[in-house]
């Protein structure tokens, strides 16, 4: 009977794993599609330049990839679900205040926080999975996550689109 009940808790457990490992995985590429596609109306709103534009998008790959490293070690260290947590975590409070952001200086500092964010998120997403899943089914898990990876790519410029022509370019981080 335990062993039913153990098997049980552990296909709970690679499944919402593998849930919120993939819905990370899309909405941190759809985000930065999206953005890039809300460039223009994010100008206009701000009333900025192409150079101040371009930091927009330039900040959160930035930070990304200086720390995607070390919140990789830092997970490892630390756990991996600490760190992964702490990144869902700080993505979304970012992401929810630059929908109230009314400078370009203080959207590019959000973005940056997004983007450090976005390291932790994706510095450790791939260890849980492999992590969780034995050697036979990792190879599903983290197709999944790739997946989702690039449906959050596609799905962010049509998407992205269509809310900010709808809602306004702050409707995308909301």
């Amino acid at each position: 009977m335990q062993t039913i009940q153990a098997k049980n808790e552990d296909r709970v457990l690679k499944r919402t794993v593998l849930i919120v490992s993939a819905f990370a995985a899309f909405l941190v590429p759809f985000l930065n599609s999206a953005v890039n596609l809300a460039l223009p109306a994010i100008g206009r709103d701000m009333q900025t330049n192409a150079l101040g534009l371009s930091w927009i998008v330039s900040s959160s790959m930035l930070a990304s990839a200086v720390f995607l490293l070390p919140f990789g070690r830092l997970g490892d260290i630390a756990g991996r679900k600490k760190v992964f947590s702490t990144g869902i975590v700080l993505f979304t409070i970012s992401s929810f205040l630059i929908v109230f952001s009314h400078s370009i200086t203080s959207l590019i500092i959000l973005r940056v926080l997004q983007g450090v964010s976005s390291a932790m998120i994706f510095g450790t997403s791939l260890a849980i999975l492999t992590s969780v899943f034995p050697q036979g089914e990792r190879g599903h898990a983290m197709g999944i996550s790739v997946t989702s990876t690039y449906l959050g790519l596609s799905a962010g410029p049509v998407i992205g689109g269509f809310l900010t022509e709808t809602f306004g370019w702050r409707s995308i981080f909301g």
